[in-house]
């Protein structure tokens, strides 16, 4: 399982993620997407704990919590769903 954590400080670094889900168990990874563009940090980011049931705890326990000045989101992350036709491409065939 992954978790989401949505509503997050653009201060907020990948150590500071760590520390925080390390109270609940072993975190095996942590990921704070960048905006490609701007190269700027979209608020949000994705951790990984080695132990399911320790990973439900940190969600329930920190879900609407303020931390660094934010009521941060914490849930299970759902797979992103794919937008537009299968076939990929596009562009305009006339």
């Amino acid at each position: 399982m992954t978790i989401y954590i949505g509503n997050l400080s653009f201060q907020a670094e990948q150590e500071h993620l760590f520390d925080l889900f390390a109270e609940y168990g072993e975190v095996k990874n942590c990921s704070l997407p960048l905006d490609r563009e701007t190269g700027r940090k979209r608020g949000f980011a994705f951790v990984e704990m080695v132990n399911d049931a320790e990973e439900q705890k940190a969600i329930d326990d920190l879900q609407d919590v303020e931390w660094m000045g934010r009521m941060i989101r914490v849930s299970k992350a759902t797979p992103r769903e794919r937008s537009g036709d299968s076939r990929g491409g596009g562009g305009y065939r006339g």
